[in-house]
């Protein structure tokens, strides 16, 4: 695959500088997996391979984190739900949002992830820039977001579960 640069563009937020932006027409992609254990590795090999195409793997260390945290999304909702579930990835604005959907009760597991101190949810919690998750209809959406910027401290830091 061809190498895509980044252009540099302004931060809209003055105070952290420029950013790495994905070339235009990269922003999203979202793909639905059946729930068994060979899910995971296709989400974690689609995640890089969407992020090679949006230029984003010469970011410091963006696209193994992002896969590392996706498995482990992923693997949460494999463990909590017999159902389908849905990866989205979008870049947009010098951030990386990846978001995992499923029809599971994974509440009790993300809420957790605040006190616990392994697992899954603290990794999200220590590698991502901020994450969260809410009730979505019959399911749970959990998501994490990466700055592209080459920096952990591009942009804030929230955590929380609504």
């Amino acid at each position: 695959m061809p190498h895509r640069s980044l252009a540099r563009l302004p931060d809209p937020v003055p105070s952290y500088g420029s950013y790495l932006q994905p070339p235009m027409g990269a922003g999203h992609l979202s793909v639905e997996y059946d729930p068994r254990p060979l899910a995971v590795r296709e989400a974690r090999r689609r995640t890089r391979r969407q992020l090679e195409g949006w230029g984003l793997t010469d970011v410091a260390d963006v696209a193994e984190t992002a896969e590392l945290l996706v498995s482990e999304l992923a693997t949460l909702a494999l463990l909590r739900s017999a159902s389908r579930f849905r990866l989205t990835l979008s870049a947009a604005h010098g951030t990386l949002r990846c978001e995992v959907r499923d029809t599971g009760d994974r509440a009790r597991a993300v809420r957790a992830a605040r006190g616990s101190a392994g697992g899954g949810m603290f990794l999200v919690d220590a590698l991502s820039r901020r994450w969260g998750c809410h009730q979505d209809g019959p399911g749970r959406t959990v998501w994490f977001e990466l700055g592209t910027c080459g920096s952990r401290d591009c942009g804030g830091r929230r955590t929380g579960c609504a």
